[in-house]
């Protein structure tokens, strides 16, 4: 369960901010993660509950938002969806398609005081 770990750094990186931006508390941490990304949602929000506890972030609301898989079909030309990395494109079968979304795990946007 990497989850822990993930949010261990999402943590840190929240108290680094506080420090650096002299806020206090955390109110809301708008988090978004990628369809392709091999986070489970519902395992990080738990993850996040326990390590915030004494934090800049304890009691903090986690608002999850997902990026769905993307990628360019060198063979056919366009951008496609994908469920899977390395999968192959929807429209010709190709096998040469280059991820370029899916994988993020990023703090989009913090709500403090």
């Amino acid at each position: 369960m990497h989850e822990m770990a993930l949010t261990e750094s999402i943590v840190d990186i929240l108290s680094e901010e506080a420090r650096r931006q002299g806020f206090g508390r955390v109110r809301v941490v708008r988090l978004e993660i990628g369809a392709l990304a091999h986070v489970e949602p519902a395992a990080l929000s738990f993850c996040f509950d326990a390590v915030a506890r004494g934090t800049v972030a304890e009691g903090a609301a986690l608002d999850i938002i997902r990026a769905p898989g993307e990628g360019w079909c060198l063979d056919c030309g366009k951008t496609v969806p994908l469920t899977e990395r390395f999968g192959a494109c929807p429209d010709c079968g190709g096998r040469r398609v280059q991820m370029t979304s899916g994988d993020e795990l990023r703090i989009q946007e913090l709500e403090v005081d």
